[in-house]
């Protein structure tokens, strides 16, 4: 499974919210069935991009699975520090 745009899609947005954008890292991990993307961005950044009540996590989430849907996969999206 191609899950780039995907990728490249989360750290085009991410950018646009954080301070230190150079410190946006993006990979991916494999349980069972499922891709998992990880988004790790500076310790600083980490709460504006969970968001308040989480709300922005909550919105890039969707959009990750709406795109892993249209492309037939189960992707999920984890944010670390």
């Amino acid at each position: 499974m191609n899950i780039e745009p995907i990728k490249t899609m989360v750290h085009k947005i991410c950018e646009m919210l954080v301070d230190n954008p150079e410190a946006i890292r993006i990979f991916e991990e494999t349980r069972d069935d499922t891709t998992i993307v990880v988004l790790s961005v500076d310790k600083s950044d980490v709460g504006k991009v969970i968001g308040r009540n989480g709300q922005t996590a909550k919105a890039l989430r969707a959009l990750v699975n709406a795109a892993a849907t249209r492309m037939g996969d189960r992707v999920l999206l984890e944010i670390r520090e």
